[in-house]
């Protein structure tokens, strides 16, 4: 297992509530692990490093949302991007849960369009 870490700002410690993208890959899976707030600045950072994992062309990418204390619009987006910029081999599978993720993706009707998983390892484990 293999892990990257992308912040906004000083790559040092990594403060509460910052924005933070860290990569590990288990099993030909990539695990993208999204931190803090997912809005109108940070979404295309989230659609940049998707896209530098589905370049590789992974048969498997899990976007996992379970540290994002808030998904705005943008995020949703974001979200739908991955999705459509997906190859044919690789499955793109969501983690979200609660209040600050889940909420928004149903609130907008969305979860029919994502494929979303209670935990990283239902995403990763899933037929």
């Amino acid at each position: 297992m293999t892990e990257n870490t992308h912040t906004a700002g000083s790559p040092a410690a990594v403060p509460f509530g910052a924005f933070r993208i860290a990569r590990t890959e288990q099993d030909g899976a990539v695990v993208l692990d999204v931190s803090g707030d997912v809005d109108t600045t940070t979404a295309p950072a989230v659609v940049q490093a998707a896209d530098e994992v589905l370049a590789a062309a992974p048969r498997l990418l899990v976007l996992d949302l379970s540290n994002v204390e808030f998904l705005a619009s943008p995020g949703l987006t974001a979200l739908l991007m991955i999705h459509r910029n997906a190859g044919p081999g690789t499955a793109v599978r969501i983690v979200a849960t609660g209040r600050a993720t889940l909420r928004p993706i149903q609130l907008t009707g969305l979860e029919d369009s994502l494929s979303l998983f209670p935990t990283r390892e239902a995403a990763l484990t899933a037929p």
